[in-house]
């Protein structure tokens, strides 16, 4: 499968080669007995009918943190809302208290544990925020953690620094110096290290406004970093326009959004990443505006959100059945949020998402009579085996 599960986007009876932990040619068997140049020490796989698609990509999690809020959740089954959990110096805060306390090898113990459940269902990229640590020490903590995930596993990873997550208790009432603490210190460091490729930042009324968003993409930029967008989630305030105008690869979550972000959004060929675990488990009632993403084309990624707050969701198969059954997406857009799309957010499309020439050879085979298995049942699929660059790496 290419793109989707369109008839342009499928190739039956289908074989392709891989050298160099690249593809190198995809097209049918008869074109193969034509195909004269194979590389070097031929090893032949048989999928006996089976289906090989590009890996799954979940392109917005919180995979390192520590701590449980399980407590949260109870208190939001008894009418208490996440924004007034988070007011009460609970939410995100909570989190942060607990990453701080654990040791680097804690949060790689309980990240890797989180990061081979997605492994398990066909995902072979993922990003991986920060945001949980909210001081300079801690955040640098959980982006080592990340590099160190991407070294044991057989996984890509796409490092994302969101220090503006919230404001630290440290700064409350102060959130403006927050802010340069960050653009002077912080991201040129992590930076400077390498262990980010992007920014993020909560543009929300319980987070960071529009002007002190700004001013943080706006370095990020100068050090040549990407940036993104967690927009237009509790409340329409305009991030998504703004992230959008910037250049940001993605704005996420988009229950709020206008049109006014949606034309900028098309404009600028950012991508949406629609988050249905996190309307699902805060109860949510108010849809992103799936037609007028459609009615702009604007291209949708769907992605887990996997934190401990509003998504400990791990199962992005799980994930694509939401975003069908929750926000209407049909079949062939939820596949491809989690492929083509998931790896455009990420800035990624020139290397994964599709089975074509001159990607990844990141491949999972299904046993399933179709695409739509996959989004249809959940909890029973598992790969019959999957490659990484070209390795089988499990099954």
């Amino acid at each position: 499968m290419k793109n989707g599960i369109s008839d342009n986007s499928v190739f039956r009876h289908a074989a392709l080669l891989i050298e160099g932990g690249k593809i190198i040619w995809v097209g049918s068997m008869k074109e193969l007995s034509q195909y004269s140049v194979f590389p070097e020490n031929l090893i032949q796989y048989d999928c006996q009918g089976k289906w090989l698609m590009p890996g799954f990509i979940d392109c917005h999690t919180h995979l390192v943190f520590a701590g449980n809020r399980s407590n949260e959740f109870e208190k939001r089954l008894n009418g208490v809302s996440y924004q007034e959990i988070a007011e009460q110096g609970g939410g995100i805060l909570n989190t942060v208290n607990a990453t701080r306390a654990a040791s680097e090898e804690d949060l790689y113990q309980l990240a890797i544990r989180r990061a081979k459940a997605m492994l398990n269902n066909g995902v072979t990229t993922i990003e991986i925020k920060s945001g949980y640590g909210l001081d300079h020490e801690t955040e640098k903590r959980v982006l080592k953690v990340a590099k160190r995930i991407e070294a044991s596993l057989p996984i890509n990873i796409s490092k994302t620094y969101l220090g503006a997550h919230a404001i630290p208790p440290e700064f409350k009432g102060n959130a403006d110096a927050y802010v340069n603490k960050i653009c002077d210190e912080i991201m040129p460091d992590l930076a400077d290290a390498n262990f980010i490729d992007a920014v993020d930042v909560f543009c929300e009324n319980i987070g960071f406004t529009l002007a002190q968003t700004e001013k943080i993409f706006r370095r990020a930029k100068s050090l040549g970093l990407a940036i993104k967008g967690h927009t237009e989630q509790l409340s329409a305030m305009g991030g998504s326009e703004l992230a959008a105008n910037m250049g940001a690869m993605s704005v996420d979550h988009l229950e709020y959004l206008q049109a006014s972000d949606v034309k900028a959004m098309a404009k600028n060929d950012t991508v949406a990443t629609l988050l249905p675990g996190a309307f699902y488990y805060l109860k949510e009632t108010k849809l992103p505006p799936i037609n007028l993403l459609r009615e702009h084309q604007v291209p949708m990624a769907i992605a887990t959100d996997f934190n401990p707050g509003s998504s400990p969701i791990a199962s992005l198969p799980l994930i694509l059945n939401m975003a069908c059954t929750l926000f209407g997406l049909t079949v062939e857009e939820a596949l491809q949020g989690a492929t083509l799309n998931a790896a455009k957010a990420l800035g990624m499309q020139n290397q994964v998402g599709t089975l074509e020439a001159g990607k990844l050879a990141d491949i999972v085979c299904w046993d399933i009579s179709h695409p739509r298995d996959l989004v249809y049942e959940f909890g029973v699929i598992t790969p019959s085996w999957i490659m990484k660059k070209g390795d089988r790496v499990q099954g």
